[in-house]
């Protein structure tokens, strides 16, 4: 994989300026493509301290529709493909790295990490990102969550209200519902993330809920609790919570390496 030097000290560019200029470009040539991870979690919670590091990869997510086009797309604008990888796991994922250096992972359909989540179908309720319910259960599906992972969570809550229904620009109590509804394994991880970011939250890390936050954190997390624990739950559901946790609930997620 190849990657561009800095000179030593040298600032680095900032990330989400790149990743909003690719979305933007996709965007103007009807490839959808939207921020995934936190840089998503920045734009959309710009009022709070961002979550930076250095050599921050671009998380991104498109369609299997597009994917042609989208490759098509990044290889023209200097985007090198890693073509081992992309043949053998781009009907998932597909992976570049860009001309400043920085890896360029884009995932397709779904997100497949603990549990597996599909946005395919709900990638353009939001002109940027991935939908707001999707991003936060993105992070609810983490078994053995961060800290970092948990900021974002406590950012989101803060920032959109959570909601009866499934509206663009909410955290939609029907999506979370459908899917911990007929899955025992995703309900059993996303009430234990639940449960534990309402402990920091509430009580050893307070810190982590940013001032100025327009909605009430540790009450949104109780209703997203309840939500999962009082919907009506699937035979599928009921049959594989008699197992609990004697087997495994969740995917261990595997990175594959790259060229």
């Amino acid at each position: 994989m190849s990657s561009v030097q800095r000179s030593p000290g040298a600032p680095e560019a900032d990330p989400l300026e790149e990743a909003m200029a690719l979305v933007e470009r996709a965007k103007g040539e009807g490839v959808p493509l939207r921020l995934l991870g936190g840089l998503a979690v920045r734009l959309l919670c710009p009022d709070f301290p961002p979550r930076l590091r250095n050599r921050q990869d671009l998380d991104l997510a498109s369609t299997s529709r597009a994917r042609s086009r989208l490759t098509e797309l990044l290889v023209r604008l200097g985007y090198q493909p890693d073509r081992r990888f992309n043949a053998l796991y781009g009907h998932k994922q597909l992976y570049f790295a860009s001309p400043s250096g920085r890896a360029v992972d884009v995932l397709v359909d779904t997100l497949q990490m603990c549990h597996v989540l599909e946005f395919r179908d709900r990638i353009e309720r939001m002109p940027f990102t991935l939908d707001v319910t999707d991003l936060l259960l993105s992070k609810l599906q983490i078994v053995e969550i961060n800290e970092k992972d948990v900021q974002d969570v406590l950012y989101l809550l803060a920032a959109y209200p959570v909601a009866e229904g499934d509206v663009p620009g909410t955290i939609g109590l029907d999506r979370i519902r459908a899917i911990v509804a007929d899955d025992w394994g995703w309900w059993r991880t996303l009430t234990g993330t639940v449960d534990h970011a309402h402990e920091l939250a509430g009580g050893e890390h307070p810190e982590l809920v940013p001032a100025g936050a327009r909605h009430d954190v540790l009450s949104g997390l109780r209703r997203i609790r309840g939500a999962a624990d009082t919907v009506q739950k699937t035979l599928r559901w009921k049959v594989r919570a008699r197992i609990g946790e004697r087997k495994r609930w969740y995917q261990q997620p595997e990175e594959e390496g790259h060229d």
